[in-house]
């Protein structure tokens, strides 16, 4: 199976060691996610878009461009070939301000372009997927917030953009999995370890 990765973070994804001020948790699980794709002897394309250099902000050219399903950016036609050939998607990123970061949302936006990753079939209807491989999505989040509140006092605003508002709005209603991790810095070295390591092993069944 052929796996996309879409990780954000500005340390990038080699901040997965631990070391004070160049560490990430996103990039560990990262790590950890990867591992386990690579036992199972999955394709993994790993986009790192602070390593990319990606662009979030939608400019006028690249708006009109848009309305015509096309694109003024080589990078984010790159970025839609990629996606055509993904069997399954993996977002992973830290969650500020109860949602993405601005490079997911930026990937959003212009990557997923009308007449290109999706069609409008008919206005007030569900879109039409054209990522016509695509079995699957899993989100892994990184959160400082308390898991109970995200869930049940702010009402879960991720799945409510990633999955409610995109994946099942074109048509993606079955195997969108979302894994959070809350409060990992207060957490000791041995239970980071342990959710690493159980990552690993998720992946290494995913199908």
């Amino acid at each position: 199976m052929n796996v996309i990765v879409i990780f954000d973070h500005p340390y990038g994804a080699s901040a997965s060691e631990n070391i004070p001020h160049q560490r990430s948790y996103s990039a560990a699980l990262l790590a950890s996610v990867m591992r386990g794709l690579t036992t199972k002897g999955h394709t993994i394309d790993l986009i790192d878009l602070h390593a990319d250099g990606f662009d979030p902000v939608m400019s006028r050219e690249e708006l009109a461009a848009w309305r015509q399903k096309k694109t003024t950016d080589p990078l984010v036609a790159n970025y839609q070939q990629r996606l055509m050939a993904a069997d399954h998607i993996v977002f992973l990123f830290p969650i500020w301000w109860e949602a993405m970061p601005a490079l997911t949302k930026g990937f959003l936006d212009k990557v997923f372009a009308k007449g290109i990753v999706y069609e409008e079939i008919k206005p007030g209807r569900p879109f039409k997927c054209l990522l016509t491989n695509l079995k699957g999505v899993s989100l892994l989040t990184v959160m400082n917030t308390p898991d109970f509140f995200y869930r049940w006092i702010f009402g879960n605003p991720i799945t409510k953009i990633l999955f409610r508002g995109t994946f099942r709005k074109m048509g993606i209603r079955k195997n969108l999995r979302w894994y959070n991790y809350a409060g990992m810095s207060d957490r000791s070295l041995e239970e980071r370890v342990k959710h690493l390591n159980k990552t690993e092993q998720r992946f290494a069944r995913l199908e």
